[in-house]
């Protein structure tokens, strides 16, 4: 029996509210977490993604009442990242209702705490969030940023999420910086050179503009797709993607 292509709304949060901008640039209110969740919870998303993006910037841990909230009111998995650095960080937001953390700087910073977390928790728990742009200095053409895509971590993004994979991390959520917001379409270059990197759930995500954009995506080897801007302004609604998926022989959980 195959599994279900999983469809996932992403909460970009910074300073209480929902965001949205062109490369994590020029940010837009988008709306009220909690209201959100409960919105994309009862139109049929099969998880959820909470990510406090300028946690790691600000050095301050993800705002855990706010996740506490959305856990509260959504029955879906969550996942939530932001400024995640040490197994207590995971503990806490286990705590506050998370299913899964993400985790990013930290990793990069201190790659020992990955086995640190999935030792006490499983491998299940943990996301790699992996920020990649292309690079040509880097070996396989794409390297890992921090900080919003504000600084390239001098890693190549292949190369690390292999690593990361080996040490434990149970999936991996991609997100092309060059193509986050733009609505032009998924990097499926470089969700391929991931897929063939990793056997761990890969989750795509940057760039949706379009019901069709999810399909090659899928395509490439995602085994979920995550987008932003498209559900929060009513361009896409979840069943329009899930129905092009179906469409396009893709099982999907009916909604």
């Amino acid at each position: 029996m195959s599994v279900a292509l999983r469809v996932i709304p992403c909460l970009d949060v910074h300073d209480g509210r929902v965001v949205k901008g062109v490369n994590f640039r020029d940010l837009r209110d988008a709306g009220d977490p909690v209201e959100l969740a409960a919105r994309y919870g009862a139109e049929g998303a099969d998880e959820l993604t909470f990510l406090d993006i300028s946690a790691s910037s600000d050095g301050r841990a993800t705002t855990r009442e706010m996740v506490q909230r959305c856990a509260e009111t959504v029955l879906i998995p969550l996942t939530v990242g932001g400024g995640v650095r040490s197994v207590h960080d995971v503990d806490a937001l286990l705590r506050c209702g998370a299913d899964k953390v993400g985790i990013n700087t930290g990793a990069l910073a201190r790659p020992e705490v990955i086995g640190e977390i999935t030792s006490r928790f499983g491998n299940q728990v943990l996301v790699l969030s992996l920020d990649a742009r292309r690079a040509e200095w880097a070996p396989s053409g794409f390297e890992v940023t921090t900080h919003g895509g504000r600084r390239s971590a001098g890693r190549d993004a292949i190369e690390w999420a292999r690593e990361a994979a080996e040490r434990g991390v149970g999936e991996v959520l991609l997100n092309s910086m060059d193509a986050d917001g733009t609505t032009a379409g998924f990097d499926v270059e470089m969700i391929r050179a991931v897929r063939d990197a990793v056997a761990v759930p890969l989750v795509a995500s940057g760039g949706a503009g379009t019901a069709a954009h999810f399909v090659e995506a899928a395509r490439a080897g995602a085994d979920a797709v995550l987008a932003a801007s498209v559900f929060h302004y009513g361009t896409l609604s979840i069943v329009e993607v899930k129905k092009e998926l179906a469409a396009a022989g893709f099982e999907v959980r009916e909604v």
